[in-house]
């Protein structure tokens, strides 16, 4: 199998079997956290056994929907949707604050109605490209990527391994397996040129095929989950079950919620046209905010969250070399089936925490890597543009909870998102260290001439 000049086995255009893409496919699923978020949120929400299945079953419809829409349609880069952690906390203030259960969902759908219309608004006019040229170069774009693997990497390591639920010994211990049968996957597909692209191609689902094999011998596998979830269920928790409200301060919540979440799906693009190696066009990035419209409006339809670029889709390309749009339309499948198909939905959420934490965390670190390979140099005011972002992502990881709290909750939002922050402080920095007045650009002008 011959590697592309990137490294990847399959670029973006390439075309790939149905059933290969189907494996891969579903292997990508498997790496990614997707029902994670909605869990979270269903808890805070105290919602019963039966509410909380549903929330899940829309959650991953609105994934497989929003990733066809982006990788066929309108963003057309190798990219799977999914539900963000941002909103967490903004979905339960306003579900409490507007009758709970009495009417509190229905406030939360029409939010996120609005600011999804707003997504769609701001792409059609095209002013989100012209923004991002302006303010996000090659050093600004490599420091938002290097953030977003930093930022996630405490929760692939605690969220995930040292603070999950069961003996904090054995989560250590599976995530070792994991990790361990990953590399050892990657350096045999180093040395067995005929089966390369099966143990680069597959790396990932071998890794936690193992360690789910080590999760079943340690009596670690919950397979009562499989056994009690129905084969087929249809969704019935949409937004046609809890109808839809409009409130001007949960809208306005949502509006800076959206802010956030398209500040970080800018830096999950970017990682990803880092990994494949092809420039983002003008084009793209006003067609990919209409599809993230689109695809925060189906999922607050179907009754889920807003969905975003999930930013683990450029490590995972990285560690399997596979970037096939293909690939990434059988992936949107996958969801929508898991949508439908209840004992699948149930094996992806008894596969234990640890696994998918020693897949995240190595896929966070790749992120990381990608992001600093393209900033070109790092010398004079580049250090200080992408160190101090690193800086603040690392410390609103580390501050206490209990400080955050405290401040105003639309300030809140910000400071729960490092990557956010850190892309916000990158843009300034760049503009400040790198600013000139007009006379001396005209004066470099002349001297360069």
């Amino acid at each position: 199998m011959k590697t592309q000049d990137n490294g990847l086995l399959y670029g973006p255009e390439d075309k790939i079997p149905v059933w290969e893409s189907g494996l891969l496919g579903l292997q990508h699923v498997l790496a990614m956290d997707v029902y994670v978020p909605p869990l979270i949120i269903a808890g805070l929400l105290s919602m019963g056994a039966a509410q909380k299945t549903g929330f899940l079953q829309v959650a991953f419809l609105a994934c497989g929907l929003g990733t066809l829409i982006q990788t066929i349609w309108l963003l057309k880069m190798p990219m799977s949707q999914g539900p963000s952690y941002v909103p967490v906390g903004a979905v339960a203030g306003v579900y409490l604050a507007n009758g709970a259960s009495h009417g509190g969902m229905a406030t939360v759908i029409g939010s996120c109605l609005v600011g999804a219309i707003l997504l769609i608004i701001l792409g059609l006019t095209g002013i989100y490209q012209k923004i991002i040229n302006k303010l996000v170069p090659p050093v600004v774009g490599g420091t938002i990527i290097a953030c977003v693997g930093l930022s996630l990497l405490p929760s692939a390591l605690n969220d995930n391994i040292f603070q999950a639920p069961g003996n904090i010994y054995q989560n250590m211990e599976l995530a070792a397996i994991t990790m361990g049968a990953l590399l050892i996957t990657i350096a045999l597909s180093n040395y067995f040129r005929r089966t390369r692209k099966i143990l680069k191609a597959g790396s990932i689902v071998i890794a936690m095929f193992v360690g789910t094999l080590a999760a079943a011998h340690m009596k670690l596998f919950n397979w009562s989950l499989i056994q009690q979830a129905p084969w087929f269920s249809w969704p019935h928790f949409t937004a046609a079950y809890y109808g839809i409200h409009f409130s001007g301060m949960a809208i306005f919540t949502f509006v800076i919620i959206y802010i956030v979440l398209t500040t970080e799906t800018m830096g999950t693009w970017f990682a990803m046209s880092s990994v494949t190696n092809e420039p983002i066009t003008a084009r793209q990035w006003n067609r990919g905010l209409i599809g993230e419209g689109l695809s925060c409006l189906l999922a607050a339809l179907l009754g889920s969250t807003p969905m975003t670029g999930y930013s683990t889709n450029a490590g995972v390309v990285s560690i399997t070399g596979v970037a096939s749009r293909r690939v990434f339309i059988a992936v949107g499948v996958w969801f929508i089936i898991l949508g439908f198909v209840g004992k699948l939905s149930a094996f992806l959420s008894a596969i234990p925490d640890a696994i998918i934490g020693g897949v995240f965390s190595i896929i966070c670190m790749i992120i990381m890597l990608n992001g600093l390979k393209l900033i070109k140099t790092m010398t004079g005011n580049e250090i200080y543009i992408v160190g101090v972002p690193m800086v603040l992502t690392l410390a609103l990881i580390l501050v206490p909870a209990k400080v955050i709290s405290q401040t105003p909750p639309m300030l809140q939002y910000f400071l729960k998102s490092p990557i956010t922050i850190a892309a916000l402080t990158a843009i300034i920095l760049n503009l400040v260290l790198n600013w000139q007045p007009h006379w001396t650009k005209e004066k470099t002008a002349k001297m360069l001439n």
